[in-house]
């Protein structure tokens, strides 16, 4: 707010005013302002039209003053305040704190002779942490019933209003409506009861679960009209289900045109007495893998006399008609057994059958027997590759002859690493018994990284022979070793005045580069003590003869201002390349 409205020391008042005809600036200053992209408020500076702010006038004593109306009657006096506690979030104070209550419902059941309702028992959680709730139903075996998690960890409505459950809610005797289910809690576990008394929280007595009356009838045994069983059905299915007697055993199908012996497996199935044989299928059999040999049933091992002449390829024969079944007695390891026409030598059982044996049947002897392996298979046969042809290298030859669709060589990526451009250059003359190669001088490259050997002939003026590469970058073999194991050329082989042999061609090796005394010096553990000796001979020659010695070593490229560099390409490269196979 500017001041000149009051100079005069007038009330603010309609007609008490006087504009100042002298003023013709009215513009009202700017009370935003941007800094970096955003727009922030800004205190102005002056009024409208440049005119001083009343704020800017006012002093402390004088001015201010005026704007108290009234003298505060109230003292405020200093209090002491004590140590401030740590807030801790109730995620971490009840983090895994769970309360728990165990409940039961009732579910009605319809049109049933043997029951009209059944009692269900579930366990009630309540997480502390955020006051939701899970109901889980303890799973029962063979009950037929589908069990486990009812209702998952979620906030639970207790009225219409959708209001969640508390655990102030919860007590013991009471009944839980949840989703138009009625569940009875009847007790508690120790932590649930020390939380709701350390809360002033009295609970109720805990109440006993009902029974279950289906479950109740069960137990009473139930009249029978009928002589009773020997044997108990129920109980064997009770106690033996899932147990199983596995024999391993072998088949001689001597009769069928392939002919051979099988391995099989014989199941025994303590549940109900009945027997399955599969098939071990063997990679490369030229069988199908059809695992079932014979489908699971009861195997008759006696027959009744006047049925024993009954056609049972028109008929199966029920059980009225055996006498006597197979039994766990009639298999032990090392006998043979016969089933369905079939002989099976059982030659061994697993660790699960040899306990049930010495537990049931102490007196069998279920000891392993020795089976002996079966020679001269398709399997057992050495694998034999053809002669290497010529073409290309041994290493991609040789997987035509490994899977049907070959795939290139694993290379030595971490020698290629270690060894790249690493090159050994040595220089040579053609041993020869022709008179016009005695002037014929080259450079042997030997690569580091992948053991490859290159050849490049010097050019000589008017000799009539065109130079460039004489041979591509390629692994040499050694003379006298065989296509399918060769012996490649290494760097300890390459001594001076040793005849290096390629596809052939004899060459003598006359000098070095400076480099290869210091690479084989490094690695002297792996090169022969004449090799070095040779080199070492060569180039302290070269450095008494020549005085003072080039650091890189004899040239080997004078002939050649480019250089025999193996990896660099000629422009007459199709016309220089002899190579010989």
């Amino acid at each position: 707010m500017s001041w000149n409205w009051n100079r005069h020391k007038l009330p603010f008042l309609p007609g008490y005013t006087f504009r100042d005809v002298t003023k013709s600036s009215f513009h009202r200053p700017q009370t935003l302002g941007y800094k970096n992209g955003y727009a922030l408020p800004r205190r102005p500076t002056s009024g409208i039209g440049q005119d001083p702010l009343l704020s800017d006038q006012l002093t402390p004593q004088e001015d201010l003053s005026d704007f108290s109306f009234e003298v505060p009657d109230i003292r405020y006096d200093m209090y002491e305040r004590g140590p401030v506690e740590d807030f801790i979030p109730a995620h971490v104070a009840l983090d895994k704190k769970v309360l728990r209550f165990y409940a039961y419902f009732e579910e009605t059941v319809l049109y049933s002779p043997e029951e009209d309702r059944r009692v269900r028992p579930v366990v009630v959680y309540y997480y502390l942490e955020d006051d939701s709730m899970a109901i889980v139903e303890p799973a029962v075996e063979n009950s037929g019933i589908p069990q486990g998690k009812r209702i998952k960890r979620q906030q639970l409505p207790k009225n219409d209003r959708g209001d969640p459950y508390r655990w102030k809610d919860l007590n013991l005797a009471v009944d839980l409506r949840v989703y138009g289910v009625n569940y009875h809690v009847t007790r508690c576990d120790t932590f649930t009861r020390e939380f709701m008394e350390s809360q002033g929280i009295v609970l109720n007595d805990p109440e006993p679960t009902p029974s279950d009356p289906y479950i109740q009838r069960r137990k009473t045994p139930q009249p029978c009209h009928l002589t009773p069983s020997d044997f108990d059905r129920t109980q064997q299915f009770l106690t033996l289900d899932r147990k199983v007697l596995r024999f391993f055993a072998l088949w001689d199908d001597v009769d069928s045109p392939s002919g051979g012996t099988r391995s099989v497996t014989v199941q025994y199935f303590l549940v109900d007495d009945t027997v399955e044989i599969r098939e071990v299928h063997q990679p490369n059999s030229g069988r199908d893998s059809f695992p079932i040999l014979m489908r699971r049933q009861k195997l008759p091992k006696k027959v009744k006399p006047e049925s024993e002449n009954f056609p049972s390829c028109v008929l199966e024969i029920s059980s009225a008609e055996v006498d006597e079944y197979y039994s766990p007695k009639d298999f032990q390891v090392g006998q043979t057994v016969t089933l369905l026409g079939r002989a099976f030598l059982l030659y061994d059982c697993d660790a699960f059958t040899r306990d049930y044996y010495w537990k049931n049947h102490p007196d069998m002897e279920m000891n392993p027997i020795d089976v002996p392996k079966k020679t001269g298979g398709l399997w057992d046969k050495k694998k034999e590759f053809p002669p290497y042809n010529g073409f290309g290298s041994l290493e991609d030859s040789l997987q035509n002859c490994l899977s049907l669709i070959p795939e290139p060589p694993k290379k030595n990526v971490t020698k290629m690493l270690e060894n790249s451009h690493k090159v050994l250059r040595y220089s040579a003359r053609l041993d020869s018994q022709n008179p016009d190669d005695d002037g014929r001088r080259f450079v042997l490259s030997y690569f580091l990284s992948n053991d490859m050997i290159s050849i490049f002939e010097k050019p000589a003026r008017n000799s009539g022979i065109i130079g460039g590469k004489f041979l591509e970058k390629t692994r040499v073999p050694k003379p006298g070793s065989t296509i399918q194991n060769p012996e490649f050329y290494s760097p300890a082989d390459f001594a001076i005045g040793s005849t290096v042999e390629v596809f052939g061609h004899r060459f003598v090796l006359t000098d070095a580069d400076r480099y290869v005394m210091t690479y084989l010096q490094s690695v002297a553990g792996q090169i022969p003590g004449p090799t070095l000796e040779s080199l070492q001979q060569k180039l302290g020659e070269l450095t008494t003869n020549e005085g003072p010695e080039d650091p890189n070593g004899p040239n080997l490229n004078e002939s050649n201002p480019n250089g025999p560099n193996p990896n660099e390409s000629n422009p007459n490269e199709s016309n220089q390349i002899s190579r010989l196979d």
